[in-house]
């Protein structure tokens, strides 16, 4: 492992997006820090799995703390409750505002200062297209929304300072999390394209918006969404 390699923390990196992430980037000589409550399962000499609970704020500050010198900074950890109004899951609301919003708010707080200061720093939320609303989804939706907000919010903060923050927006994609019995009864959508989206795409994207090309791309959705967005 090169010293001199470039440090990103990926969040979710044990399984589905993140984990498909965290192994792009190591292969392309990444220093790769990941952040799960799961055992890790990536194995490589140049990523370091740090067990935290991302619903836990002070377990974030711990960590965050203590990872001086981030790069880029990935939130791809989540999670799925579905339920119309009368049968909301607020449990489960509360969680996905926690996981997807509040972690991702420390994080950057804690770390993207440091990205400012030295001039340089990639930031990409792992959002979704049903941040445009969905049936049944309202909860879930409005988190990845507010993703959405933040970004555009901090990208206009650093801008001057060379660091960007951009979202990344699948539509459904091949995880675990198609799994979830949390989502019983809300199947996935298949896009236009005939297929779900594979994590390995949406890594690709989120690795050139790491890259030193990607510098004038900031404060942006991007959709990969196999064609669902196209008007039918």
């Amino acid at each position: 492992m090169s010293s001199n390699a470039r440090h990103a923390v990926v969040t979710g990196a044990s399984s589905g997006i993140g984990r498909s992430i965290a192994e792009s980037l190591l292969a392309n000589g990444w220093r790769v820090t990941g952040l799960d409550v799961a055992q890790a399962t990536v194995v490589h000499p140049s990523f370091t799995h740090t067990p935290v609970n991302l619903a836990d704020g002070a377990a974030i500050a711990r960590v965050a703390a203590a990872m001086p010198g981030v790069d880029a900074l990935v939130h791809a950890a989540g999670v799925l409750r579905v339920g119309p109004l009368g049968q909301l899951d607020h449990a489960g609301g509360e969680l996905m505002w926690r996981l997807h919003v509040d972690a991702a708010t420390r994080l950057a707080d804690a770390i993207v200062p440091g990205m400012a200061q030295r001039g340089r720093g990639r930031v990409v939320f792992i959002g979704s297209r049903v941040a445009q609303g969905m049936a049944g989804r309202g909860q879930y939706a409005a988190t990845k929304a507010a993703l959405i907000a933040l970004a555009r919010s901090w990208a206009a903060e650093v801008a001057a300072q060379g660091v960007t923050v951009n979202v990344v927006s699948p539509a459904a994609t091949a995880t675990g999390m198609l799994n979830d019995p949390a989502r019983a009864g809300s199947a996935p959508r298949l896009p236009p394209i005939g297929r779900l989206i594979e994590p390995a795409e949406i890594a690709a994207l989120v690795g050139f918006l790491l890259s030193d090309p990607a510098a004038a791309i900031t404060g942006q959705d991007i959709a990969i969404c196999g064609g669902s967005s196209l008007a039918r």
